[in-house]
Parts: structure tokens; sequence; C-alpha cells
């Protein structure tokens, strides 16, 4: 597998640090509110990063962090006269369910800052003691320009990077570009102890001490949202591996962000939106499918119709779905040469996905080989076929949905076998030429949103959304 590597700025072949083995971080979120679409982008893509590394064969332990103590939680309890804990508490549960929604599945670990408090101390307590890091009326600050390799992800020169995006200004530090590992305590603030007075951590800092928790020194990938490149990840790295002296991750994955209707999502613009907000509207999957649908570095645009092509797509591939398993009911026993050339071709989609998503997880390109697939199935199944080839084409299919984590919403099989009893009723019942019978369970069925449809393979239906 290649991985574009923003590190070096080029597709890497990706060699895992133990063979058969992945240690995977991804900065999660701060859980001061619902999660924005920008937010849902990565937990998708990164989840299918590791549904496919899983896939592939390889033994993945997934670490994304919960922030649970941080300015913003902080802000919020006040306003709500509540705490942060409940804060957080609170919004860690919308979390999970919006990643439910969305069918991502729980990270291997979920930690939270405020459990990695030791960790987090005896990290900067080891940075201050080596002369990385110094205190300051409390604070405790990292010495930037005594890490030499400093804006080596960001790819920018030190001497470049001044006092803008994210950079916390004070007359306390040495030097602008030094960023807070320890923060005082100001009155009616949750604190801790430690070896430089009540305080709680910088948000830099929670990172490092949840790798090296729970992943070791070094790992495999560190992902995010284009938006933590500087200097959140770009701190990471000088605190960990001055503190280390080791290599911090060895591949760096980025996702590209999303505009609203070709404009940068900001609540100054009118244009922002939470998951919440638009899975309300639209259901959840038909945003998975979005943020799948294009090449994970590249820029999405969401839109009214965007989300509504995304909504025909899946419903396309709903139905070619429904419709093998109409097939494989009404299937033939004998395997016919035609069944084993077909069953070639499904092989061959399923090489052309992987190969697609071994090239930088190219979910474009992965979702393009699912609807080729898709248009063979239709073209096969329009004539009596045998079972063999049937279960293998859906075998495939579900199989490829699954590592992009769709079609999750298949209907309830409980349902299908009540309808079908339905149906088998009313066909015996037309047989026997009692038609007042037969009438009253299509009026039923009808009431009930589903649609009838006569095929040479026998009665078909379909639910009408």
């Amino acid at each position: 597998m290649k991985i574009f590597n923003t590190l070096t700025r080029q597709k890497e072949e990706f060699v895992p640090i133990e063979e058969g083995k992945v240690k995977m971080y991804a900065c999660g979120p701060t859980v001061y509110n619902y999660i924005h679409i920008g937010n849902a982008r990565p937990i998708c893509v990164f989840d299918t990063l590791r549904r496919f590394l899983e896939y592939i064969g390889y033994d993945v332990t997934f670490v994304q962090n919960f922030t649970d103590i941080d300015d913003k939680l902080i802000k919020r309890a006040n306003e709500e006269g509540t705490t942060v804990p409940e804060v957080a508490a609170r919004f860690i549960k919308e979390y999970e369910k919006d990643a439910k929604g969305l069918n991502v599945r729980e990270a291997t670990i979920h930690p939270k800052a405020t459990e990695t408090m030791d960790k987090i101390i005896e990290i900067v307590k080891e940075l201050v003691d080596n002369g990385y890091a110094y205190e300051s009326n409390g604070d405790v600050y990292f010495r930037t320009k005594k890490f030499a390799d400093y804006g080596k992800l960001s790819h920018m020169p030190i001497e470049d990077l001044d006092q803008g995006n994210r950079i916390d200004v004070s007359e306390q530090k040495e030097d602008y570009l030094d960023f807070a590992l320890w923060k005082a305590a100001k009155p009616g603030e949750p604190y801790w102890e430690s070896p430089w007075g009540k305080g709680r951590p910088g948000w830099h800092i929670e990172c490092t001490a949840m790798i090296q928790k729970h992943l070791g020194d070094t790992i495999d990938i560190h992902c995010g949202g284009q938006d933590l490149i500087f200097p959140h990840h770009e701190n990471e790295i000088a605190q960990s591996e001055c503190c280390t002296g080791k290599e911090y991750a060895h591949y760096w994955m980025h996702n590209g962000f999303i505009n609203v209707d070709h404009r940068k999502m900001s609540k100054s613009l009118g244009n922002f939106f939470t998951t919440r907000e638009v899975a309300d509207k639209f259901g959840y999957e038909p945003i998975k499918f979005m943020m799948l649908q294009s090449h994970y570095r590249s820029p999405i645009n969401y839109s009214l119709d965007v989300i509504e092509q995304c909504k025909s797509a899946l419903e396309r591939l709903y139905t070619c779905r429904d419709n093998l398993d109409f097939a494989i009911k009404n299937a033939v026993s004998e395997t016919t040469y035609e069944d084993k050339e077909f069953m070639a071709k499904v092989d061959g989609h399923k090489a052309k996905f992987i190969e697609v998503m071994e090239d930088d997880l190219n979910t474009a390109d992965a979702i393009a080989a699912i609807f080729e697939l898709v248009k063979d199935i239709n073209t096969f199944i329009a004539s009596p076929r045998s079972k063999e080839a049937l279960e293998y084409a859906a075998k495939i299919f579900d199989e490829l949905t699954d590592v992009l984590g769709i079609l999750y919403n298949r209907k309830d099989t409980s349902l299908d076998k009540e309808i079908e009893e339905m149906i088998e009723k009313r066909q015996a019942a037309r047989k026997a030429r009692d038609f007042k019978t037969a009438d009253a369970i299509r009026d039923e069925l009808t009431a009930r949103g589903v649609v009838l449809e006569d095929t040479p393979q026998g009665v078909k239906w379909r639910i009408e959304k």
C-alpha cells in the first residue's frame, strides 16, 4: 500500500514498524459541542483507512482521543452553570450517537485527557529537566527554537513562522513561538496538582501523552484534518521527539477541508452546519457517502445538490443489493460457463477496488469500482442464474461496501419474512379466485408502502421511501 506522507510530501510504500501490525492515532473531538460536518470528514475517512487495513490483513490498534479539558469546555460550563465533566460527558454521548449514525466503529481505545494526567505531567517534567521547556508564573512553555527540525511537517522554515494562526502570544514567553505545555489554573477553573502548582495541560501535550501511554514512543500512522498540521501536529512532533529522541510517527495523513456552496464554512457566513443538523434532514448515510466520494486529500463541496446526488447513488446500490437477494431466492442449481465467467468479472472488480484503495486510500475510484460491479450484476441477473454465482456476487458486494462502511441500513429481514408471507397468501387467494382476499392483502401492503411488481421470476416487492 502507498500513502501520501505529509512529512515528505510524496507517496511512500507503507511499511509498518512491526510486520502485520499497525499503530494508528487520530486526533478526536474537543467535546464541548456537537461535531460539525468538517469534523465528520476525518472521522469517516480514517475509520475507512482502519477498515481497509484490517481487510487486507493488518492487526490495527486505533487510538482516537477525547479532549475533555479545554478553554472551550470551561467557557461552556460557565455559560450553562454546570461543570466541565458534565459538559464533556454529555457531548461524548452526542459524538457517539453521530459516530454510530455514520457507521463509524469505536476506536480500539478512546482515551481522555483527564485520564492521562500523570503521563502528561511526567512528559512535561522531563522536557523541563532536559532544558526543552521552562516554567513562567505557573505556566510551562516549550522552547520551540531549541528543536532544530521545527517546521518539518508544515514545510515552513522557522524564520517564516510568525504570530499567525493559533499561536498564543504572551509576555511570559521567552519567544513568541514557544507554546504552552502546562497552564496555571485561573480562579474557578478545574486544576490538577503539579510540580509547577495547580494547573491543567495545554492542548498539544495531551496527544503526545496518550500516544506514549497506549502506543509507545513511535507509531506508524498519525492522522487528522489539514487544519491540524500547524501548529498542533508540528508541536506534537517537537515535544515528543525532544522527550524520547525517537521519530514520533512514520506516516502523516491529513484530509482536505469541506466548503459549503463553494465557500469556506464559518459561523460568520451563516453556512455552518453540525452533522446532526444535516442528518436530521437527509440521514447520516448520505453524509458518509459524501465524505468518501472524493479523494480524502481533496476539498469537498457540500450543497443540497451534492447531498441529493449522494442519496440517489446510495439508492442505486441498495436496489442492486435487493435485486441480488431476489435473484438468489429464484436461482437455479446448475452453475454454467456463463456463471463462471461472471464470477471472474466479480473478482476483477474486487481486484480493482483493492488496487485503488492501496493507492493512498482512493475511495473515489473504489466507489467507481463498486458501481462497475453493480452494472455487471444488473445485466447478469436479468435472466435466472446459478445460486453459486449470485451468492458469490453478494458476498463480494457486501465485503467492498463494508470496507467503505456504507449500505448499513438494509431493511429488517423479519419484515421481509412477514411481507413475503402476505404475498404468498395473496398469490394463493388469487389462484383460488378469492379476489376479495387478494385485493385486501394488496391494499394492506400498499398502505404500508410496499409496492408489488410482477416479474418472470415471480412477485417482487420494495418499500417506497
